[in-house]
């Protein structure tokens, strides 16, 4: 703005015609880079963990979806391109959504997809069956309230609309991105909107990951497909991201990344890794029947997972974490290809430090978890909790005192019946510091710093997300007057760079 400003007032002299000429070559400079960067979009391929409830205990599935950062929701079941400052939204199918309609398909905002709330800046810091149902309430009242009207879509567990609400609560996701166009995205806004929208669910043939194959398909023929040896038939969600991941590397015009948002810390069960079938196989107590009355299938069975089934999808995202890197790869397979290998070095060593930066190293983690176990030293010294066990039960004895309110704005609190009457403790990063929270803060982020640090990688948040928790226990720790955590990082930059190749 300022250099616009100089150059208004440098040129002030010059004829209205000469000056109109200059703006026009400015403005034609300008706008090639402008409409490229509204044209870029992204698709999507959902992939949420298993949450070993019902089937998905002895299946092991997890459920797809489809992500769409240029499609937004005028309803649940109405799209439209999205304006600036949107993120996009999430598609999918259930065996029944059990609003007032059959409806196949509802769309829901990322945010709301991922945490329950419009503004990402609002999601809880940690989740429980009651943060949920409060959030799912919230959603329903204000989006949903048109096509929900009975008593079984409000109370029913068997209304399955309610998983597309903070969905990140009960289970960790990954979506697998390429890039996508806007005629692309108008032809399925286009299609959506006046194709019947009619539940035709079937666990064999229409389930959710054929769901997910029917929309990616229609940006990119072929890049999702089932995966039949595996699945014995049938699409599964892994089969979905396996397979628009291996298409999506071999066009790196695609720009591949994938995102990786792990379950938030809370009282909610823990979800497990995606399985196919075939995998399930050698995971379940299946294995011992079969070896007693199916010697001759198990070993055709066992070549078909080795050979072709396995895939992990925490790994492709310790891989692939941003475009950035995934070009980086195909430069550096194209390196050794024609044999340099003073570049090829040089963009090994670029990957291991992009990936560093979102990912972690281990060096990194490790030095985090020593310094969380100097700061509950500390806490417990300051009479903040009584030891390291307590740490366990805080989100609990939290969710069990307290209601889940939302302000005006729409940030959540948690309100905790005091001596002085109610106490409102914050639940977001915006408010979790705010003066009523006390000394509830400290505790609160300690658990939830915790938690992350003895997950397992597939379910522990980024290393950028972390630093932003790491930076707010600092913080709560200095106002409940306990020694403010270092990050006990004892290794210089280049030996945590060069640790993430041990990742």
């Amino acid at each position: 703005m300022r250099r616009l400003k100089a150059f208004r007032n440098a040129h002030l002299h010059l004829c209205p015609f000469r000056w109109l000429v200059w703006f026009l070559v400015l403005l034609g400079a300008a706008l090639p880079c402008l409409f490229s960067s509204l044209a870029h979009a992204d698709i999507g391929v959902v992939l949420g963990e298993s949450m070993r409830t019902d089937m998905d205990r002895i299946t092991g599935t997890g459920h797809s979806a489809v992500y769409l950062s240029r499609v937004c929701t005028d309803s649940p079941v109405k799209l439209r391109l999205c304006r600036p400052g949107e993120q996009g939204s999430v598609i999918s199918t259930y065996t029944t959504l059990g609003e007032d309609q059959r409806f196949e398909w509802n769309a829901v905002p990322l945010s709301v997809y991922l945490y329950g709330v419009d503004d990402e800046r609002d999601r809880p810091l940690f989740g429980s069956a009651k943060i949920k149902r409060f959030l799912e309430q919230q959603y329903r009242d204000k989006h949903l309230a048109e096509y929900c009207t009975t008593r079984r879509c409000q109370t029913s567990n068997g209304a399955e609309w309610e998983q597309m609400v903070g969905a990140n609560l009960v289970r960790g996701i990954y979506i697998f991105v390429a890039d996508s166009s806007e005629e692309q995205d108008r032809r399925l806004i286009e299609e959506f909107n006046s194709q019947p929208n009619v539940n035709h669910f079937n666990g064999v043939l229409r389930n959710c990951a054929d769901f997910t194959r029917r929309i990616v398909n229609s940006y990119y023929p072929h890049a999702v497909s089932p995966d039949y040896l595996n699945d014995f038939g049938i699409t599964s969600p892994k089969a979905a991201a396996r397979s628009f991941t291996r298409y999506a590397l071999q066009h790196p015009e695609t720009h591949f990344r994938v995102l990786h948002y792990a379950q938030l810390p809370g009282t909610i069960k823990r979800s497990s890794e995606v399985r196919d079938g075939t995998e399930q196989l050698f995971h379940s107590k299946l294995v011992v029947p079969m070896l007693l009355f199916a010697e001759h299938t198990l070993p055709l069975v066992a070549g078909f997972y080795i050979l072709t089934g396995r895939f992990n999808p925490e790994r492709k995202s310790e891989e692939y974490p941003t475009a950035a890197v995934t070009e980086t790869e195909h430069e550096l397979r194209l390196a050794k290809t024609e044999g340099q290998h003073d570049r090829a070095t040089q963009l090994e060593s670029l990957a291991r430090e992009k990936r560093a930066e979102v990912v972690g190293t281990p060096a990194e983690w490790k030095s985090y978890k020593k310094a969380l176990k100097a700061a509950v030293a500390d806490n417990i010294t300051k009479g903040a909790i009584p030891d390291r066990k307590y740490l366990k039960r805080v989100f609990k004895q939290l969710d069990a005192a307290g209601t889940p309110v939302a302000d005006e704005s729409g940030a959540l609190w948690l309100e905790i019946p005091s001596p002085n009457g109610v106490q409102r403790v914050g639940l977001t990063a915006g408010t979790v510091l705010a003066p009523s929270s006390g000394s509830k803060a400290n505790v609160l982020l300690l658990a939830r710093v915790n938690q992350v640090l003895k997950s397992p990688k597939h379910g522990r948040e980024t290393m950028l997300e972390f630093k932003q928790d790491w930076t707010l226990l600092q913080s709560a720790m200095t106002a409940a007057d306990i020694p403010q955590p270092s990050n006990a990082l004892t290794t210089s930059n280049a030996t945590v760079v060069a640790a993430s190749g041990n990742q």
